[in-house]
This record gives structure tokens, C-alpha cells and sequence, in this order.
């Protein structure tokens, strides 16, 4: 069985590094999944994401002529979801965007208030803080 550019595949993770992952592949190669890939959203630490021995569904990015190839873990799951998404938007009734727009703006508001007011708490604790460690207002310095 030959590894193809583009063909989903699925894998065990066989050992983890600080730069990404190694996935040993149905036909017994061993491809790498780069921390960038393994999820959408940022990976400081992949381990939170991965462990040796989990089976994963990968994407062969690139197959290199020495024999190295680059998986993603990311990119198999963005294909399933995008085909499930458009299953389900043939079967899902449209929706009004106004109505949409102004419960997003109902949302930003109330996180930009549950903002102002933790700041305003963290700065008056922060001032209480200092003053009395200065002394409080009016004390003699000498």
C-alpha cells in the first residue's frame, strides 16, 4: 500500500517529542504530526493532547523522497466536520440574522461589563494593597 498526498489514514501514536508527534501508519511507516497540527487551537504542551498509543485519523501533507512523511492530525478532522456540516445545513431551517447579530451584541456587552468591573475590583484591591504597605495616606516618613 503506497502513502498518497492527501489520503486520510489511521494511525497510533507511537512516541511524542517537544516539536510533535510520531504516528505509526497501517502499512508500517512511521510519519511525524507536527505540534502545529495536532490542534486548531494553540498547543503549548502536546501531551495535554496526545499519549503513545492513542489511534488517530491523519492526512498525509507531503511524503518527502527520503522516505519522511508529514501527517496532520488537524486537517482530517477539518474535512469530517466540513462534510457534517454540510449535511446538516441541508436540513437546518435559515435563521434570522438580526436575530443572531443582536444576541452577539448582547453577549460583547456583557463581557465588556463583567470586564470593566473584575479590573475595577483588581485595581482598588491592588491600591489597598500598596497603601498599606507605604503606610496608608498620612503617615510620617522620617
Amino acid at each position: 500500500m503506497s502513502i498518497e498526498v492527501g489520503s486520510k489514514l489511521q494511525g497510533k501514536v507511537t512516541g511524542i517529542t517537544h516539536f510533535g508527534a510520531f504516528v505509526e501508519l497501517p502499512d508500517g511507516s512511521t510519519g511525524l504530526v507536527h505540534i502545529s497540527e495536532v490542534a486548531d487551537n494553540y498547543v503549548k504542551d502536546i501531551n495535554e493532547h496526545l499519549k503513545v498509543g492513542d489511534a488517530v485519523e491523519v492526512k498525509v501533507l507531503n511524503v518527502e523522497k527520503d522516505g519522511k512523511i508529514g501527517l496532520s492530525i488537524r486537517k482530517a478532522k477539518e474535512q469530517t466536520q466540513q462534510q457534517s456540516n454540510q449535511n446538516h445545513q441541508n436540513h437546518r431551517p435559515q435563521r434570522n440574522n438580526r436575530t443572531n447579530n443582536h444576541r452577539v451584541k448582547e453577549d460583547f456587552e456583557q463581557k465588556m461589563a463583567r470586564f470593566l468591573k473584575d479590573s475595577e475590583d483588581r485595581l482598588s484591591s491592588l491600591k489597598r494593597n500598596t497603601e498599606s504597605k507605604r503606610g496608608g495616606r498620612g503617615a510620617r516618613r522620617g
